[in-house]
């Protein structure tokens, strides 16, 4: 039985380098980790999840699929009971970027002993930039992906000095690191159809929508968006 992955869950599973340990955080029904062992890419799996349910699920999976000779559950909150001899790579996907950030403070401290971080925030992507560039995180690599007609950001994260981000990179990502991807100018543009609805009456969305603005005449003028 192989496992076939969305797009978006694919794409993050694409991130995983060869030989990797891998902690998958929050993995419901162990998609990603069977997909990694079953492809002979990840060394090691834990697949944590902090409700039984999806973990009873996740066992069945990976018994169905005979991968349960690299892949170890676990369930916890978050990181909570792992530390860096665990795993190099941890895969947060599918949630919110204030779960994540909650999960990246408590484990903070052994993070920052190094590894790589592959983050799909569903939600809340500005207010994780900034965590990430405040606790000296910083992201190597910004990508889109489209599935079922919505299109997601994930990214890689490795300890280090970050980058600076203006308020606009914040929503939209590094400029320098997004703006050549495919999805930029569609994802850019519903960006800016959301913060101009609510800009007459927040002052803060103004500040916002204008630095999106210049971000859009930045990709016509480089004719990124064709």
């Amino acid at each position: 039985m192989s496992i076939h992955l969305t797009p978006r869950l694919l794409a993050v599973a694409e991130c995983v380098p060869m030989g990797a340990r891998v902690i998958d955080v929050g993995t419901d029904h162990a998609m990603v980790p069977v997909w990694l062992a079953q492809e002979g890419i990840a060394k090691h799996i834990w697949a944590a999840d902090l409700r039984e349910g999806p973990l009873r699920n996740a066992s069945a999976l990976i018994e169905r699929t005979n991968t349960n000779t690299r892949i170890e559950l676990r369930l916890t909150n978050g990181l909570q009971g792992f530390g860096p001899e665990d795993g190099d790579t941890i895969i947060m996907a599918g949630m919110g970027g204030e779960t994540m950030i909650s999960i990246l403070s408590e484990a903070s401290k052994w993070l920052q002993q190094g590894g790589l971080l592959i983050l799909q925030p569903q939600t809340k992507q500005a207010e994780l930039r900034r965590w990430l560039s405040e606790n000296r995180f910083s992201i190597q690599r910004e990508m889109l992906v489209e599935d079922h007609g919505r299109i997601y950001s994930y990214m890689t994260v490795v300890p280090g000095e970050p980058a600076t981000y203006t308020t606009a990179e914040l929503y939209t990502g590094l400029f320098t690191q997004i703006s050549g991807d495919k999805l930029f100018c569609t994802y850019l543009d519903q960006l800016l159809h959301r913060v101009s609805s609510a800009a007459p009456y927040d002052a803060d969305a103004q500040a916002l929508l204008y630095g999106l603005q210049v971000l859009k005449e930045r990709t016509n003028n480089n004719d990124n968006c064709g």
